[in-house]
């Protein structure tokens, strides 16, 4: 049941000290408020810097040719490292633990696309049937480069989803051909890339049909594997060994980090997951004691509101009231500050971060706030509010009625 006079009490003390309950609660509410914003603004630097690595696949990679920076038996420094089919189908033969591989050759950026009366020039590469696993790339229309495609060497074309708009714009594609630099192909496929329109832009033929037409057959310009299931020490004892295998392949320093350029994407994920774990642990611990400061405040005011009311608590114990009573009218009133306070500072956290759930700027992207922490976290302050207002309580139940009757 209410006790209607008790709470007319506790809302007759908070009027009469109006400015120090409001700065009061402005504490606990700047507490909680906070704590929403900076859990919203690490998620959106998570969101940000996940969706940097959505284009490819997380235990991917990349490795480039480089340059000898080392002499090494016998042999000068700058040398050109190169690669070829044969290191592909070593790569293929050697490593069980890569689940997916492809080279890449990229054709020359002077070669135009022709179809009907549009010219256009757009990124084109060769590729195998594994870059659509590396890539993440999502078939929208007819298939992607497979098998028979490289054995046969065929003149089959896929086209990014922008690529394939700008330059046919609404006639099918699928059995069409287009023209690339005086050679005729057949459009396979179209697809789709979460990496942005760039990556939409991009076309892929068969790296053995490239190779033919635009080299000397074998020439490979970049590999990729991927790791599927692998840890990250997997993941680093795969490019380490990677390494070594081809200094002995190519004769180069392992310890030449020039000679054979390499991009661990699990790696890099991993360290970039870290940080923002490490901001998450700094950020609790900063709203932590911000609430704490809050909550000192609110059993800071509570002492103040007993003393200033230690003559009248003294009446009450000498017409019968209980400690507990007097306990009790102090806790509740200490829970009604930070309890309410605490709610307005996570309704307008929530309420800025929800407002700012569609951004997708580069380094702040769709932050959101998990509610039931937030939740958490209040009802957490709410009990600390009741924590903080104990020791003023008990000060008040252990009032003797006659020094406080006495007192000015």
């Amino acid at each position: 049941m209410i006790d209607i006079d008790k709470w007319q009490e506790i809302f007759g003390s908070i009027r009469r000290h109006k400015l120090r309950t409001a700065l009061t609660a402005f504490g606990v509410g700047w507490g909680i408020f906070t704590l929403v914003l900076m859990l919203g603004a690490i998620d959106g630097l998570v969101g940000s810097f996940t969706h940097s690595f959505r284009d490819d696949a997380i235990n991917s990679i990349f490795i480039w040719r480089g340059e000898t920076s080392k002499d090494f038996a016998g042999l000068n420094k700058g040398r050109r490292i190169q690669f070829d089919n044969s290191d592909f189908e070593f790569l293929k033969d050697n490593f069980s633990e890569i689940e997916d591989l492809t080279g890449r050759f990229y054709l020359g950026s002077s070669l135009m696309f022709k179809y009907k009366k549009e010219a256009l020039a757009f990124s084109t590469r060769g590729v195998h049937p594994g870059h659509k696993i590396l890539e993440n790339t999502k078939i929208e229309e007819g298939r992607y480069i497979n098998e028979e495609d490289i054995s046969q060497a065929r003149k089959v074309i896929v086209l990014g989803r922008v690529a394939k708009e700008q330059l046919m714009g609404d006639d099918p594609a699928i059995g069409n051909e287009v023209n690339l630099g005086g050679v005729f192909y057949k459009i396979i496929g179209v697809f789709s890339d979460s990496g942005g329109e760039d990556e939409e832009k991009i076309c892929y033929l068969p790296i053995s049909t490239a190779q033919r037409i635009y080299s000397n057959g074998q020439e490979i310009h970049q590999l990729m594997v991927a790791g599927g299931d692998l840890s990250i020490d997997g993941m680093r004892s795969l490019e380490d060994e990677i390494r070594i295998a081809f200094a002995q392949r190519k004769q180069f320093d392992p310890t030449d980090r020039r000679a054979l350029r390499m991009f661990n994407r699990a790696e890099s994920f991993q360290e970039f997951s870290s940080l923002f774990s490490a901001f998450t642990i700094l950020t609790w611990i900063i709203g932590f004691f911000s609430i704490m400061a809050g909550v000192i405040s609110v059993s800071n005011i509570m002492l103040i509101i007993v003393k200033d009311r230690t003559k009248e608590i003294g009446i009450r114990k000498a017409i019968g009231a209980t400690p507990g009573s007097i306990i009790a009218m102090i806790l509740q009133e200490s829970i009604l500050i930070t309890g309410v306070a605490g709610y307005i500072g996570m309704i307008c956290g929530v309420g800025i971060i929800y407002a700012l759930s569609g951004s997708e700027a580069e380094y702040f992207r769709h932050p959101s706030v998990d509610i039931g922490v937030v939740i958490t976290a209040t009802l957490i302050l709410v009990i600390s509010g009741a924590l903080a207002g104990l020791i003023p309580a008990l000060k008040a139940a252990n009032i003797n009625p006659v020094t406080a009757i006495k007192s000015d």
